[in-house]
Order: structure tokens, then C-alpha cells, then sequence
């Protein structure tokens, strides 16, 4: 299959974490986690795009041994090691406290939501199976009613309007002095859509949510982290065909 446009290489590759460099079950993809450092040793910077908090990402990109900046809590924070301290585009004060008003209103709802919202710096996570309609109903008709709900395989997200991959991923790219032109960008869930229209190219791995699938440049043919190893082999042969 053709994983990329004719003429075009990627300079920077973008990847979600949780459902994207994932199997099936949620474990790391081994598959994937080989083909993510070719392209690092090949000179081409790997952005972690996640929801998932700051320390998670962190140890991740450690462990990969991966050099660009980290886009997490869907774009609520921006951090690299070099920097003085990370960007925080927005606090997580309003949504904590518009889940524990919702455990009041909505039978199910547990207001101290996923384990990681103990390190959350500017969302709160309920659990991703509470009741998503029920949920989004009572915030529409609360005080709260600017904030977004988005459901993802990870959690259900309750965060402040202009929170986005896209948002959080333009800021990271202008402070890298990056263009999205020049960046493909992988991912499975419905907080993956604002990156796929941020950036120029875009892969849905075998496995993604529907609407991703349709919006998607390309849909793997292959589940999950398994996407990594022949989409990586494209990368670099176009890339070595560029080089000489």
C-alpha cells in the first residue's frame, strides 16, 4: 500500500500513545517501539501527542530515547527536559470541579475519576465507560457548560474549550520553528482528529475509532502498534531516496 504522498517525506512524526504505540490490550508495542527509535537513530524527530499526563509521557520518551518536545493532556501542557519549566495552557481546577459536581447529578460518575488525574496539570479523566450522553447533557446545562467532554479508549476528558492536540501542537511547532507541512502524524481516537487537521499528513492505525478511520489520510491495515514497522520502512526509503 502507499503510506505516503508522492514527492513528500516527513520531517517530524507525530504519534498518539495510548491505542496508537499500544496492542490490543493497552501493553507497548514492542513492534512499535523499535520502529518509533529507527526514526529517531535516522534523524527524525518522534512528538509524543497524548492525552495522558506529563510524568507518564515523560518516562516513555526517556525510555524510547526520543529528542523532540512532548504535547500532553491533549495539549494542556507542553514540556521538554532543556526547558526552564513546562507550558501549561490551561489548570485542571474548573473540570475537578465540574466531576465532582456531576457525581452528584449523574448515577455512576466517580468524581476522583482515572488513577493518573493525582499528576493531571490541566483536565480531569473520568473512567471512559461512565455515561458519556448522561455526562454530556448535565454539562451542557451547568455552569459549566464551556467545557469540553471528549470520550477517548483511555478516559472521557472534561477540559477547557481551546484544549486541543491541533491547539497545543501549534504552539509546539512554532516554538520549534517546525512547519505542519512537513509532518505526518499517527493516532487512533476521537482527541486525535485536531492534530490530523493541524498537520499535512495522517495515519489511522487499524484498530482507530470510525471517525478517525474517515478522516484519516491512510488507515493501516495492520492493528495498533503493529502500523509502525511498514509505515516506518516507507518513511525511510523515501527519506534515503531524498538524500541522494
Amino acid at each position: 500500500m502507499q503510506w505516503l504522498p508522492d514527492g513528500w517525506c516527513p520531517r517530524v512524526v507525530v504519534i498518539d500513545i495510548d491505542g496508537t504505540i499500544t496492542d490490543g490490550k493497552k501493553h507497548l508495542s514492542t513492534e512499535a517501539v523499535q520502529a518509533v527509535r529507527r526514526l529517531e537513530e535516522a534523524g527524525i524527530p518522534v512528538v509524543l501527542a497524548t492525552g495522558n499526563v506529563r510524568p507518564v509521557t515523560y518516562g516513555l520518551w526517556r525510555f524510547l530515547g526520543l529528542s523532540a518536545p512532548m504535547c500532553c493532556e491533549n495539549g494542556g501542557v507542553l514540556w521538554h527536559p532543556s526547558w526552564e519549566k513546562p507550558v501549561l495552557r490551561a489548570k485542571a481546577d474548573e473540570a475537578k470541579e465540574a466531576a465532582s459536581w456531576l457525581a452528584t447529578q449523574v448515577e455512576g460518575v466517580d468524581a476522583q475519576g482515572i488513577a493518573t488525574n493525582r499528576w493531571r496539570e490541566s483536565e480531569w479523566c473520568l473512567f471512559p465507560n461512565e455515561p458519556l450522553e448522561a455526562i454530556m447533557a448535565a454539562v451542557k446545562n451547568s455552569q459549566w457548560s464551556h467545557l469540553s467532554v471528549v470520550r477517548t479508549g483511555f478516559a472521557i476528558h472534561l477540559m477547557e474549550p481551546h484544549l486541543s492536540k491541533g491547539e497545543g501542537l501549534q504552539f509546539l511547532f512554532n516554538r520549534m520553528g517546525w512547519s505542519p507541512e512537513d509532518a505526518l502524524c499517527v493516532g487512533d481516537a476521537p482527541n486525535d482528529l485536531p492534530m490530523f487537521e493541524y498537520l499535512r499528513w495522517s495515519v489511522a492505525v487499524g484498530g482507530a475509532f470510525p471517525v478517525v478511520q474517515e478522516a484519516a489520510d491512510v488507515v493501516s491495515p495492520h492493528p495498533h502498534g503493529a502500523t509502525f514497522p511498514p509505515l516506518v520502512d516507507s518513511i525511510l526509503a523515501r527519506s534515503e531516496g531524498d538524500a541522494r
